[in-house]
């Protein structure tokens, strides 16, 4: 396989294959691409999407009559090109000669940009005499908004406009049930020989050597006609733009280790691809092809996991989320003022009501997470002036926390939903069965998970930490009201016969004593105590959590375990990277770099593209994870993973406020022996390291030094 893609397994007859690997993605901000191994759309999840509406549901590529036979496809490295390379098959007579298999190269490459889809459809003879290729393009634009793809279903839609066409366009127009008159223009380079509201017919006399190219383009607004010329200059500007997004922030290198390297790549490819640049900075999306939007929970953590490297992330996140913090109550957004955002959609769906996403609420964690990200941002950046700027959203955020999130007024943030319409489960395990007792029942509400309770812990202590800067004489009440949050969970969490916590308290205060990987978040955090989190740590760890591809998300002989579930005995990526930052936290970093290596196992058989999760069968002997065949990919929490737990195994510290980069007790990844991180800005400095193994030891040392940046080594006794 050539590292600059990620190979599509499938029949190259039939087109039938794991479902996973199928998925080609391109994006730009609010647009995107899905289609299968060929770049055809052929319905289901397929197709070209702005703004939450797919504006165009179907293209389908005919040569002579026949799909053509695949030789490969995949997506570049940098996620701007996808290409499918293929060949004809037999070609019907034409003027009395007839071309056989595998004489005509075929070559579909593409790529999204300013709210356009840009096609090269090139066909290249070789065979000794001339040929005629008839060469067929079918199309459609249903209009359906996101969530009707996803399988939503609606009693009525708005108007479909006859399609209209004047020699080398196709316009389609829909005007939705909100009013809104949706439209998108399919435009070719060459006139066809027939052209109808759904099918475009050429015929291509194809020269001995000779080669011949097509160009499309789809978008929103009626296009002008597309040439080599027009693809070229918008290729050049998708390419820069995004080799802008990949080169924020400090790089990483492992200078002797190229496959771990191209992981590397691809995952800051995969962040970049998903980052959308909003006017209030840049925004990481959660995935494609569903969540392909901003999510304020996923939007944090992935903010969170790339914050050593790039502070620009959870800038242009905390900066959006505080412009839609919720101001009243409302049940079917599921809001109440101080309330961060869930999610927001843009189409017809989330406009007249029938989904209440157009902005939506439903997450009970993203409030806490919004407050205690703003914390790490100020150790990260020193940058205290947005901090003052953000001061009234996070006091709301915490106003909220305090007198909105805690439902039974016992001092627990906990959740019921509003509406019916609304998240039944509103952690980041949000499927219907993912928490529940140990006998399986589901828990009546108001429900108060043990992450959550992590989360405000650490946005009380981030409130507390921020006070003291900004000379806010609150600094001892929300210290206080941290420590009563750890105290509250030690007490009512902990289960002394299992050596772990409750996954969450049910609205009677009753522990739902399921062992889930929620406890790894409370890690992250710092909840627990030394010894607690010890204890949690070594199960964690042992055969009932470790698949050998990571960290399930329930344990083995759960009610409910089921390895090929969403949320009940899977593996994500990001969960796993959140446990393995809690237990370097308490001082374990070989097992963190046990885990990466795991992690990284399974991004080799992923093409070292990590999907959203994957499912939890026991690793074995020389057989690959076994993927989950609807997940995202890519997914911008699980590209970012890998980042988050090279900080935890390195032990890098950053306080731009004092100017210093701590550095404790470093770990590599098994098989690395040096990686350089270059570029690293602390305030207004910047230092590169070098991490090198030596022995059975870590070591550092700083190359390069701009400005007053300190770089000191220690081993935390713990």
């Amino acid at each position: 396989m050539d590292d600059a893609y990620s190979v599509a397994a499938a029949d190259p007859d039939t087109g039938d294959g794991d479902g996973l690997e199928q998925l080609m993605a391109l994006k730009d901000g609010d647009t995107f691409l899905v289609a299968d191994g060929w770049g055809d759309l052929r319905g289901g999840a397929d197709g070209l999407f702005d703004h939450d509406t797919r504006i165009l549901s179907r293209l389908v590529l005919t040569a002579g009559l026949a799909r053509p036979s695949r030789l490969s496809s995949g997506v570049s490295q940098d996620n701007v090109y996808f290409t499918c390379h293929s060949t004809n098959r037999p070609l019907p007579p034409m003027g009395g000669r007839s071309a056989p298999a595998g004489v005509l190269h075929i070559e579909r490459r593409r790529f999204v940009w300013n709210r356009r889809m840009f096609e090269q459809v090139r066909m290249v003879n070789h065979a000794v005499e001339d040929v005629l290729l008839p060469l067929t393009l079918e199309f459609a634009a249903d209009f359906a908004d996101i969530f009707q793809v996803r399988g939503t279903p609606r009693d009525r839609r708005g108007t479909a406009e006859t399609p209209a066409h004047d020699g080398r366009r196709v316009m389609f127009g829909y005007v939705g049930l909100d009013g809104v008159r949706r439209t998108s223009c399919l435009a070719f380079s060459e006139p066809p020989a027939r052209l109808s509201g759904t099918r475009a017919d050429f015929m291509f006399s194809l020269p001995k050597g000779r080669r011949s190219d097509l160009y499309i383009e789809c978008g929103v607004d009626r296009c002008d006609q597309p040439d080599q010329a027009r693809f070229r200059a918008n290729a050049v500007q998708a390419r820069l733009a995004m080799r802008k997004r990949r080169r924020r922030g400090a790089s990483l290198r492992g200078p002797r280790s190229p496959r771990f390297n191209d992981w590397l790549d691809q995952s800051r490819a995969d962040v970049a691809l998903l980052t959308t640049d909003l006017p209030t900075g840049p925004y990481p999306y959660a995935g494609v092809p569903w969540f392909s939007t901003p999510f304020g929970r996923d939007g944090i953590i992935t903010a969170w996991q790339m914050l050593w490297l790039d502070p620009s992330l959870a800038k242009g996140v905390l900066t959006y989320l505080a412009g839609r913090q919720a101001t009243e109550f409302s049940a079917f957004q599921d809001s109440g003022p101080g309330k961060i955002m869930h999610e927001t959609r843009g189409g017809e769906m989330s406009a007249l009501g029938e989904v209440p996403f157009a902005l939506y609420y439903g997450g009970v964690d993203t409030t806490p997470l919004f407050v205690a990200l703003a914390g790490a941002y100020a150790r990260r950046t020193g940058d205290f002036q947005l901090i003052r700027t953000l001061w009234p959203n996070l006091i709301a955020a915490v106003g909220w926390m305090k007198d909105h999130g805690d439902f039974n007024g016992d001092g627990l943030i906990s959740y019921q939903r509003g509406a019916e319409t609304g998240l039944s489960n509103q952690g980041w395990k949000d499927s219907e069965d993912s928490i529940f007792h140990a006998d399986g029942r589901f828990p009546k509400g108001p429900v108060a998970l043990l992450e959550v309770q992590g989360y405000a812990y650490a946005a009380w202590s981030a409130m507390a930490d921020l006070a003291t800067t900004l000379g806010d004489d609150r600094r001892a009440e929300w210290a206080a009201q941290a420590e009563r949050v750890r105290s509250l969970v030690e007490d009512r969490f902990w289960m002394e016969d299992e050596g772990f916590y409750a996954i969450a308290l049910d609205g009677d205060g009753e522990q739902c004593r399921s062992i889930g990987s929620n406890a790894g978040h409370l890690l992250f955090t710092g909840l627990p105590s030394a010894e607690r989190a010890k204890r949690v740590t070594k199960r964690l760890l042992s055969a009932e959590f470790r698949s050998g591809w990571g960290v399930r998300t329930l344990a083995t002989g759960q009610a409910r375990f089921n390895p090929m579930s969403y949320h009940n005995g899977s593996v994500w990526p990001h969960d796993t990277a959140m446990a393995a930052a809690g237990m370097a936290r308490y001082g374990e970093r070989r097992a963190v770099a046990l885990l990466l290596g795991e992690i990284y196992a399974a991004a080799a058989h992923f093409h070292l593209r990590l999907p959203e999760l994957f499912c939890g069968f026991e690793r074995q002997p020389g057989e690959p994870p076994i993927a989950y065949p609807v997940a995202c990919l890519p997914q911008a929490w699980a590209a970012g993973s890998v980042f988050l737990m090279l900080q935890s195994a390195l032990g890098v510290h950053i306080d731009a406020v004092t100017g210093a980069v701590e550095i404790d007790d470093p770990v590599l990844p098994t098989g690395i022996d040096r990686l350089n991180i270059n570029n690293l800005k602390v305030g207004d400095g910047a230092v590169d390291l070098t991490f090198q193994q030596m022995g059975s030891h870590t070591v550092v040392v700083p190359r390069r030094r701009d400005g007053p940046v300190t770089v000191r080594t220690v081993r935390t006794v713990r």
